[in-house]
């Protein structure tokens, strides 16, 4: 008999949070087994998944956030940036592969994951950066020279928090250059197991984001450090 239903919809599935962070065993375990928000972001960004709308809106009025003196952290200077590392953190970053770009038969170069990864010595709470070019964000003609480019503060948090995550606070910051002013998007969001908090500007061409991740359980106590980590980013 003929099928009644000759264009049957599949059901569309509804984006997850990734599981919890599990705690290295060794640098390569690590960097292939730990997962976090920050690298959900990257992949539906780079990827150009849809993202649906996020479960929560900011408030529009919301209080100082809290941070820490970062001046005495170490600083790390990668690739058109430079962000201030919590004490005791471990050095994850990939290194360089200088071979890459010398291949006769026109390979392209692997591109990095992360510009920069750091870990608690436990390996559950992470600080890295992630460098996308903004045409992968969002689809444009023209070249993004700043991150209002990519919309507004509540338009990009389509981009930069994966959805059905709860955004606990947005804002838009802007700090002074030596060339001016520069704009920073700055999220917070989570769900029940793990939070995380984003900071991102645009270069050139290039989206710089810096992520910092942790159980909600370790938020109470570290967030403020983990926190002050994402926002001390500054793009070069």
């Amino acid at each position: 008999p003929p099928n009644p239903n000759p264009n049957p919809k599949t059901p569309k599935s509804t984006p997850t949070l990734p599981p919890p962070l599990i705690p290295a065993i060794s640098k390569r375990h690590f960097v292939f087994k730990t997962t976090s928000l920050i690298i959900s972001t990257s992949l539906i960004a780079t990827l150009q998944y849809p993202i649906p709308n996020s479960s929560a809106e900011p408030a529009p009025k919301a209080a100082p956030l809290a941070i820490e003196n970062t001046k005495s952290w170490f600083q790390y200077y990668g690739s058109g940036f430079a962000i201030r590392v919590p004490p005791e953190f471990q050095d994850m970053t990939e290194p360089e592969d200088y071979n890459a770009g010398l291949s006769l038969y026109g390979d392209k170069a692997k591109t990095k994951m992360f510009a920069a990864r750091f870990t608690s010595p436990d390996g559950s709470e992470i600080v890295n950066v992630l460098i996308r070019p903004t045409n992968q964000l969002k689809i444009t003609f023209l070249e993004a020279q700043d991150i209002t480019d990519l919309g507004s503060l509540k338009e990009a948090a389509r981009i930069f928090v994966p959805g059905g995550a709860n955004i606990y606070t947005a804002r838009k910051i802007k700090i002074k250059e030596e060339e001016g002013f520069r704009t920073y998007y700055f999220y917070e969001f989570g769900d029940d197991e793990q939070h995380a908090a984003l900071f991102a500007a645009v270069n050139g061409g290039k989206a710089f984001i810096a992520g910092a991740t942790a159980p909600q359980s370790k938020w109470d106590s570290d967030g403020v450090k983990l926190r002050s980590a994402a926002i001390s980013m500054a793009v070069l």
